[in-house]
């Protein structure tokens, strides 16, 4: 088990040692732990104060030393926890072997796996989730139950590592209260949400790897599909429906108005400042105007950045 790496005094523990110094620099063992034990004991930990056996009184340590002796043990607990993030991969290399096998048969022509039960079918979806990267296709004809829009903790984390979502619904979602919320909340995370109205195939792609496409009407079998010609295809078919869909003015629907940040990035852009000088311009990181503008582009339907700006300059809401 790793030592717990020191960390800086808090607020009380500063107070207990400015209170010795204004005492001279020491003071009895039996005030300092009747006045607060807690941090009494801590700074006894740290080094900051120390209690000569033959006194029973505390003397106050100068700073600067104690410092200097934390940072070098700072220093090498971060360099010891380097060496073992550097290793856990190796370490965990046997489990990681088994958790395939027992995830994939060694069969490989099974390319394809059909899953009868809706608990089994929702443990191995939970899986993928866990594992996926960087982007997410969904193709969810008709309405979506509240369940499904309730997940949103694992949705919102992976979109702010980065991750991308472009999610198809038929125009029945546009009329649903609950849907048009989630996709409020799920725009301003970055997701990207449109409307189809045709027939299509429910089904969830995971970075382009895996497919999960519903293998029965009533949608309690589905199948997994891994052979990469297969996903493939249902990545063009996800595509050319996407390119077809409409993009939704959800926050509109809901009846909300544009953020005013997201309006004021707009604004900059119309004026031909560029992502960066905007960013400096709000005092706010380049991703945050990035992801602004997604969402914008997307919410607005705008070819460039300055058109966004144009768009919203002239009131089209």
């Amino acid at each position: 088990m790793t030592a717990p790496v020191p960390g800086p005094p808090s607020h009380a523990e500063k107070a207990m040692y400015l209170a010795v110094l204004r005492a001279g620099g020491q003071v009895l063992v039996r005030e300092a732990m009747e006045q607060d034990p807690a941090a009494t004991a801590r700074l006894l930990a740290l080094g900051l104060l120390v209690h000569h056996d033959e006194s029973e009184r505390l003397t106050a340590v100068n700073p600067r030393s104690v410092g200097a002796r934390l940072g070098r043990e700072l220093r090498t607990a971060g360099t010891r926890l380097f060496d073992q993030a550097e290793q856990l991969p190796a370490e965990l290399g046997a489990l990681t072997d088994a958790y395939d096998r027992a995830a994939r048969p060694d069969d490989n022509s099974r390319a394809i796996t059909h899953v009868l039960d809706v608990d089994r079918i929702r443990h191995r979806l939970l899986q993928i989730e866990a594992d996926f990267r960087e982007e997410v296709l969904a193709a969810q004809p008709g309405r979506r139950p509240s369940v499904y829009l309730e997940k949103s903790a694992r949705t919102e984390q992976a979109l702010a590592a980065g991750a991308r979502m472009d999610i198809l619904y038929q125009p029945v979602g546009s009329t649903d209260p609950a849907v048009i919320d989630y996709a409020v909340r799920a725009t301003g995370w970055g997701m990207r949400l449109r409307s189809l109205d045709e027939d299509f195939t429910r089904m969830l792609i995971f970075d382009r790897k895996v497919a999960v496409i519903s293998a029965s009407a009533d949608n309690r079998t589905a199948a997994f599909i891994e052979d990469p010609a297969v996903v493939g295809h249902l990545v063009a078919l996800f595509l050319r429906d996407w390119e077809r869909a409409e993009r939704v003015r959800w926050h509109d629907l809901a009846g909300g108005a544009v953020p005013e940040a997201a309006d004021r990035i707009a604004r900059l852009l119309a004026q031909g400042l560029t992502q960066r000088a905007v960013a400096s311009r709000l005092g706010v990181s380049e991703r945050t105007v990035a992801e602004h503008i997604a969402r914008l582009r997307e919410r607005y339907d705008a070819g460039t950045l300055f058109q966004l700006g144009w768009l919203m300059r002239d009131g089209a809401r």
